[in-house]
């Protein structure tokens, strides 16, 4: 019997729950909507999807979804009578379907499913990724220890930030602000995801700024990381990773989501330097609880492609997303999939300064992360070398066990802070 993997979904569906995983794994396979004569039965043997387990977990009275088709006998999806059970489903696959194929698996896992009429909810929850694919992609080749090791910091989070205004800002007056921050300790920077290679800031021209920046304000023994955003078409970006490695750049970032899986992997084939992984477009794929990918799902295919960086949001974080979905995105990235070597560094950000560092610490349980502020940073009253202090001191206090406010008293930059931006508590 040839090597199978698994995914596990939630579905929601006014259908028998066997008929509709039944309807899953024959789309995602060799079926089709009416038997055709070369789906023969040492085909379906080989090839067809396979229903593992159907474990039911709640019944609402209304579809979640619209354009679902309710089972026979009825006309209308939200008579009174009608009840949607919610499921989770896990179907096996066979690994010959997707050979070496990190796109055809997620074409495979996550494809026509969700727009099947049986269906009024359906999430990718999970995947266990087969070996085969594991190996024939390049994986992270910096992750947690690597971007530690370039920028020698090694007891704490990397503290970080992002340019802001996010647009509008000319090479040089980027260089003078990271220059600021370089200045007050900051560990790492990046562009805004909103900024790549524009007009006003070629990649090249603000790359050189930024690298000549960094030079003249650190000393001899001191690294800063920069990821400088390459995003584009393919060949755009190989051009832009040589580039920013030609300045004496040290990182770059890619908006995951705009590039594609095919993009990611051309350009972690190329790169000698670490990827930043930005996640953008992620609330379209996930914000509704009964449609798309949960985080542990979809950050597999990332980190196989070849990022070292993810981003997972905050705790108390301007966006959407719940403290306990951040901290779990977090531990999923820091948790093997095929060996130690493909873990990678969470980043924190979205509305982040230093009253949250206590809560994050306590919830991850370890320092594996990059915290990033940049309203935290660059919007504290004494400017931004005071905003970097201010997110390091709240961080020691979160190390040292001490509560904020009691830290504050003898560390002027984290109480101004904390009159700017409320304790936080």
């Amino acid at each position: 019997m040839p090597d199978r993997f698994t995914a596990t979904y939630r579905i929601e569906t006014a259908h028998s729950l066997e008929e509709a995983a039944e309807a899953m794994a024959g789309e995602q396979s060799s079926g089709t909507f009416i038997d055709v004569p070369g789906e023969t039965a040492s085909l379906r043997e080989r090839h067809a999807a396979r229903v593992e387990s159907i474990d039911p977990v709640e019944t609402v009275d209304e579809p979640s979804l619209p354009g679902t088709t309710p089972p026979n006998g009825y006309d209308d999806p939200e008579a009174d009578d009608l009840e949607y059970v919610r499921a989770e489903v896990t179907l096996s696959f066979p690994v010959e379907n997707v050979g070496r194929s990190l796109e055809t698996l997620m074409t495979t896992v996550a494809g026509n499913l969700f727009e099947l009429r049986y269906f009024s909810g359906m999430r990718l929850l999970d995947i266990d990724l087969p070996a085969s694919v594991v190996r024939a992609y390049p994986g992270p080749d910096f992750g947690i220890e690597g971007t530690r090791e370039v920028v020698g910091v090694y007891d704490r989070p990397i503290v970080g930030t992002i340019v802001k205004p996010s647009v509008g800002l000319s090479p040089g007056s980027t260089a003078k602000l990271v220059g600021e921050m370089v200045d007050a300790g900051i560990d790492f920077v990046k562009d805004d995801e909103l900024i790549a290679d524009p007009p006003y800031s070629p990649v090249e021209d603000r790359v050189a700024a930024v690298m000549d920046a960094i030079d003249e304000h650190t000393g001899a023994n001191e690294e800063v990381m920069y990821a400088c955003n390459v995003t584009g078409d393919v060949d755009e970006m190989l051009e832009r990773h040589d580039r920013v490695r030609a300045a004496g750049g040290n990182c770059i970032m890619v908006s995951l989501n705009s590039v594609g899986l095919a993009g990611v992997v051309e350009v972690a084939r190329h790169s000698e330097l670490p990827i930043h992984g930005h996640r953008n477009g992620w609330g379209g794929l996930s914000r509704c609880p009964q449609l798309g990918f949960d985080y542990e799902a979809w950050q597999k295919f990332w980190r196989i492609a070849g990022v070292d960086h993810l981003h997972v949001n905050g705790i108390r974080n301007k966006f959407c997303e719940s403290d306990a979905s951040v901290i779990s995105s977090a531990r999923e990235c820091q948790t093997p999939i095929a060996s130690e070597d493909d873990v990678v560094m969470p980043v924190f950000s979205s509305g982040q300064w230093a009253g949250q560092a206590a809560d994050t610490y306590e919830a991850l349980g370890n320092t594996d992360l990059m915290y990033l502020a940049g309203g935290g940073i660059q919007g504290h009253p004494d400017g931004p070398g005071a905003g970097v202090t201010a997110i390091k001191q709240g961080w020691t206090a979160a190390l040292e066990g001490i509560p904020l406010q009691e830290y504050a008293r003898e560390h002027e930059e984290l109480r101004r802070a904390i009159e700017v931006f409320g304790e936080d508590e």
